[in-house]
């Protein structure tokens, strides 16, 4: 029987930061159908919880047996299962709140299953062992808006729909002050969000000056509050995001620089198949990286092995045999 070996959570600090996108995202939600107009059933958040809860221990559960180690979820009592389970929480509410796929409740469903499971089949090598690289919530949401052309993502009015004046702009306010908060001390992903928010600009401009894009409409959603929390709560997430600040600049230009590809060619919801496709871009260069690298020990491995063997056959071939004066064989190299 494989010895029973306990894996380790995240670092506190990601855990502090997690803890933090989980209790933000929650009471956004409460107050977005108290108050904002959400326009999803009341009922769906407590379904994608679920949904994202059991997939989430279930995978773990399997994968921890196959490993022989322990669960992570399991040896700090309540706690340690509310920790391991903040990213699946944050993944479910995020789905509900950016899809909107009418009464279909199942396809909410398969959404949340398939972000939360992509965890564990869509990894990579980082730092010496396999990491999930694309990013989940916007996976599922992509899929579904791939999948499903029916669907869509929430429209621009489900969060300030029932709200006016200057309220309007304190929704917004709290978003970037939360986020910058996060984003500033704990996951230090600013540089991202500032490549992001740069060359989005930037594109906006080119687009206006080569295809005749209105350049005031393409910068005016940069103002939406859907824009402002994809910019603060989902390109930032730490677990499918460089570290690295030239990396992260990289990452989030190369997001903004998709997306106006894609909207030059006229292609919907080009935010969310943007991340993906750079997440899947970042994912085949970390597994090159890695196969570069494995080949690179195989080769001096093997120049090794032959350097060896030329020494042995060397000292061989200069080894010579006389006798002394006695007439007793002596062997010289």
């Amino acid at each position: 029987m494989a010895e029973t070996v306990k894996a380790q959570l995240h670092s506190p600090k990601v855990t502090m930061a997690l803890r933090n996108f989980a209790i933000s995202i929650t009471v956004f939600n409460i107050v977005g159908y108290a108050l904002l107009g959400f326009e999803q059933p009341y009922l769906w958040p407590l379904v994608a919880l679920l949904t994202g809860y059991t997939v989430e221990i279930g995978l773990e559960s399997l994968a921890a047996r196959v490993e022989g180690r322990g669960p992570r979820f399991a040896g700090n009592g309540v706690r340690g299962v509310v920790e391991f389970l903040y990213p699946a929480h944050i993944t479910s509410l995020a789905m509900n709140m950016l899809i909107y796929v009418n009464d279909q409740v199942w396809v909410l469903i398969f959404g949340v299953t398939v972000a939360v499971g992509a965890k564990w089949i869509l990894r990579a090598p980082v730092r010496g062992r396999l990491r999930h690289y694309m990013n989940p919530s916007n996976f599922g949401i992509a899929v579904i808006l791939l999948l499903f052309p029916w669907a869509s993502i929430a429209p621009p009015y489900h969060f300030t729909e029932h709200t006016t004046g200057w309220v309007d702009w304190l929704i917004p306010a709290i978003i970037v002050i939360g986020g910058t908060m996060i984003n500033g001390k704990l996951t230090g992903r600013m540089w991202l969000i500032m490549g992001w928010l740069v060359t989005f600009a930037l594109q906006a401009v080119v687009r206006g000056v080569l295809f005749d894009t209105s350049i005031p409409a393409a910068l005016a959603m940069m103002t939406g509050t859907a824009f402002i929390l994809f910019t603060n709560y989902m390109v930032t997430d730490p677990g499918t995001s460089p570290s690295k600040p030239a990396a992260q600049v990289m990452f989030g230009a190369g997001i903004a620089v998709v997306y106006g590809v894609l909207m030059v060619a006229h292609i919907a919801y080009g935010i969310f198949l943007a991340t993906a496709i750079v997440c899947l871009i970042r994912g085949l260069f970390l597994w090159g990286i890695h196969f570069v690298n494995e080949a690179r020990v195989q080769h001096e491995a093997q120049q090794a092995t032959l350097a060896a063997a030329h020494t042995g056959n060397g000292e061989h071939n200069n080894t010579t045999v006389a006798r002394d004066a006695g007439g007793k064989k002596v062997v010289r190299t």
